[in-house]
């Protein structure tokens, strides 16, 4: 898709600013823990909310000792690509701001696995959302083929009530 075409996409052709942080991501369940002995991180991570209106999130995120600030856009009708903007912020900052979040703390560990040219992301949750596990695979193109490790499950993309803007709300535990 080259840059109007995903302008008109996302509703901001108006602007006539070309739309670059695009997040393109598959969400999948996890049906075995083997992914931990490929795991080469493994980090915590805490994570409120400013905003979960349904058109955008504001997130405040600490992954160990950064913290982050995550605006993310309404995502598109299959789920796999949305605006995503991120600026690293100090500790001090996000801990400040997780003060003033809306109510819902996601606690998490995110483990790291490397298969050929992709990462997965794979999220165990903690506290009200304990028992959930989720892989996330970040993509360069919504076609883009990638290797299917055999402890990944059924696909949940697009499905909102896995987005941790959700798990806020509505945890896992409460289903």
């Amino acid at each position: 898709m080259n840059t109007k075409d995903l302008n008109s996409y996302f509703g901001i052709l108006q602007l006539d600013i070309p739309v670059i942080m695009i997040e393109i991501e598959r969400k999948f369940l996890i049906k075995s823990d083997d992914f931990k002995k490929a795991a080469t991180t493994s980090t915590r991570i805490i994570q409120g909310f400013l905003n979960t209106h349904k058109e955008r999130t504001v997130r405040v995120r600490l992954k160990g000792d950064i913290g982050y600030l995550t605006v993310k856009g309404k995502s598109s009708e299959n789920g796999l690509s949305r605006f995503e903007w991120e600026k690293e912020i100090t500790y001090e900052e996000a801990k400040s701001l997780l003060n003033i979040c809306e109510s819902g703390v996601i606690d998490k560990i995110r483990y790291e696995v490397v298969i050929k040219n992709h990462t997965f992301e794979i999220d165990e949750f903690f506290g009200d959302n304990k028992g959930l596990v989720i892989a996330e695979v970040e993509l360069n193109s919504e076609n883009e083929l990638f290797e299917i490790p055999d402890w990944l499950g059924d696909e949940v993309t697009g499905i909102v009530k896995y987005y941790n803007s959700q798990l806020s709300k509505h945890p896992f535990s409460k289903w």
